[in-house]
């Protein structure tokens, strides 16, 4: 059998029962007499039982009532603590989220947000899925990750895409290597080299694919990675030359990389956050999509020597 009363009556029987008075309890919860005594009737009906005895200048609770007293009091407290414990953490002190990124940004975008999160929220546990865009897509579509940093999702129905930057391709290559003073070189220039390019799965492969369709000379690969990241390893290493998205690519004082821009066509691939659409983060995950937001990306590398 339903019980037909709320948490409001709860609160109004608690007053009573502490100020002995039906003015002085109304007041305390701020409603008028009448509407309080209302509620008062409403929860002995729905009890069954008579839980205040009732004179002129007293209200004192019957034997029923005082033993119920006690247990509202418990059970509001108990709740009270819950409420604090779920205050806690959307106040993210507590908690975990979950990222998902492509390599690319993941060492010179992603771990300084994280940085400056970390430092704001030392208790939230955070968990950084970096795999490829497609995988990257699916995690948030999933929802397996609370959002995404990747450059797929802004023609998907069900994701909301945040632009944060639009960046361009350039060549990766040692600095001893005869491209790495020129200002710019072409699509074409590197066919003389060995040239390590991403696999055909990976969506890099694919926006390049698309923008190289139809350009004359493009260079044939060597070597196939999966990850830009592990494309950069083999050009440390002196194995070729690869072109890479710019925020994939070290800092200017990098020993053995330099970037060189690359034109005749400039690719550019659009980065922003994913998330899915009417999805409502925790506040811990809020907070570290707001920092994201709010902390620029580093400009397009295409300058770096």
């Amino acid at each position: 059998m339903a019980i037909n009363f709320d948490l409001n009556d709860l609160l109004a029987f608690r007053a009573v029962a502490e100020q002995g008075n039906f003015r002085r309890a109304a007041e305390s919860v701020h409603i008028s007499q009448p509407a309080f005594s209302r509620r008062i009737d409403k929860l002995e009906q729905a009890l069954g039982v008579k839980l205040l005895e009732r004179t002129t200048r007293r209200v004192t609770l019957t034997a029923v009532g005082r033993e119920f007293a006690r247990k509202v009091q418990q059970m509001l407290d108990e709740l009270d603590t819950t409420l604090l414990g779920i205050r806690g953490l959307g106040a993210t002190r507590l908690g975990e989220v979950t990222i998902a990124c492509v390599p690319s940004t993941v060492y010179y975008y992603l771990s300084r947000v994280i940085v400056r999160y970390r430092e704001n929220n030392p208790k939230i546990r955070l968990k950084v899925f970096d795999a490829g865009a497609n995988a990257v897509l699916n995690a948030v579509a999933r929802s397996e990750a609370d959002f995404g940093v990747n450059f797929m999702g802004s023609q998907e129905a069900d994701i909301e895409f945040h632009p944060l930057l639009e960046e361009r391709f350039v060549l990766a290559c040692r600095r001893e290597h005869p491209l790495a003073k020129r200002r710019s070189v072409t699509w074409k220039d590197l066919a003389a080299y060995d040239y390590i390019t991403v696999a055909k799965s990976s969506g890099n492969r694919l926006l390049l694919d698309q923008a190289l369709a139809g350009v004359p000379g493009r260079p044939d690969s060597i070597y196939e990675a999966e990850h830009v990241t592990t494309m950069l390893g083999l050009v440390e290493a002196g194995l070729g030359i690869a072109a890479v998205p710019s925020l994939a690519m070290p800092g200017k004082d990098h020993p053995l990389l330099v970037s060189v821009p690359l034109t005749e066509p400039a690719v550019t691939r659009q980065v922003g956050l994913i998330r899915r659409k009417g999805r409502t983060l925790s506040p811990a995950a809020q907070q570290l999509y707001d920092f994201f937001v709010e902390m620029k990306m580093p400009a397009a590398a295409s300058a770096r020597r």
